[in-house]
């Protein structure tokens, strides 16, 4: 982790300017083609939900943006971010799964496997208090969406970016599936966002390039 010196950061006027909005966030929705990625994980037997997850999570820690925080009057880079993802229990509520994010994907699958279990067992809705090397996942897989918002703090705003996928849905020959990044646009421009699609969409087109070298 490291303090940026916001004298010499490229990024000091935008931020100034966006972190005194009263809502600095921004929100974008778009279709990403799963046919590739949906085949792959059938095949090799992963879940859909293991295989996105870890995709997701590998384009926000390329994404320096992605993996800045507000701490206060200081803005800090982390150098890697872990996924803390919802986690449907018996009783229809859900808790939140906080796993160690790693590039290899057996491992990163694991710790999908350990969290999950650990959650439905003693589910909590709590991160650990102070911990802002976080990136925030959830799925709302019974809705093709075409938008989503969240509940975010206004005052002040925080700086964690929250990535959700909805129920994909063909699409002539094409299997689509809504995916959303919502981040402060304080650290995080358009400019971020299309590269963070442009990663996973790659990524989903080729699962082999990504995935298998870490499944044998």
């Amino acid at each position: 982790m490291k303090t940026i010196n916001h004298l010499t950061w490229k990024r000091s006027d935008h931020y100034e300017l966006y972190r005194k909005l009263d809502f600095p966030y921004l929100n974008v929705t778009a279709n990403v083609n799963i046919n590739r990625l949906f085949a792959w994980s059938k095949e090799n037997q992963f879940s859909l939900f293991s295989t996105i997850a870890y995709l997701t999570s590998r384009a926000a820690n390329s994404i320096p943006e992605l993996c800045l925080r507000i701490r206060g009057e200081q803005v800090v880079e982390h150098s890697i971010v872990h996924p803390s993802f919802t986690v449907l229990t018996d009783e229809e509520t859900f808790g939140f799964a906080t796993i160690q994010y790693t590039p290899d994907f057996l491992q990163f699958n694991q710790n999908v496997l350990d969290g999950i279990e650990a959650t439905k067992k003693n589910p909590t809705i709590h991160d650990d208090p102070g911990r802002d090397d976080l990136i925030f996942l959830t799925t709302m897989t019974w809705v093709s969406f075409t938008q989503i918002s969240h509940p975010v703090p206004l005052n002040p705003p925080d700086s964690f970016p929250r990535i959700t996928w909805g129920k994909f849905f063909d699409q002539g020959d094409q299997r689509l599936m809504p995916l959303s990044l919502f981040a402060n646009h304080a650290l995080v421009d358009g400019l971020h966002v299309g590269k963070f699609f442009e990663i996973v969409q790659n990524s989903m087109d080729n699962p082999d390039g990504f995935l298998s070298s870490s499944t044998g």
